[in-house]
């Protein structure tokens, strides 16, 4: 599956413009860098991907549209999946932007 192209444009109207910004077709979607950091995906299996705090990705799992990203049969900690109905409206899509990006932006730059 493709990822959503109009999931892709809300997300850029949310991060554009940053001279750190950068987007990248990872994971069968298009992620979206800062300073070489992967903040936030419009994920091939619909939904977002979002990087946190490993420390608070348990807490933001809610059981059926927040769930642990898995690769290659395992959880990655403190990378995050959430549905599509997840994000449906722009404020809960600009929260999870948002807090991906904040993360991002705390890690050094690649």
């Amino acid at each position: 599956m493709a990822y959503d192209e109009e999931l892709a444009e809300r997300i850029r109207e949310i991060v554009y413009p940053r001279a750190d910004l950068a987007e990248k077709k990872m994971f069968g979607g298009l992620a979206f860098l800062i300073g070489g950091n992967m903040a936030v995906a419009a994920s091939g299996q619909g939904g977002l991907l979002v990087r946190v705090d490993p420390a608070e990705g348990d807490t933001l799992l809610d059981g059926s549209a927040v769930s642990p990203m898995v690769m290659g049969g395992r959880e990655l900690s403190g990378w995050l999946r959430v549905a599509p109905e997840a994000v449906d409206d722009d404020a809960s899509l600009r929260d999870w932007v948002t807090r991906g990006v904040a993360f991002a932006e705390a890690l050094p730059s690649k």
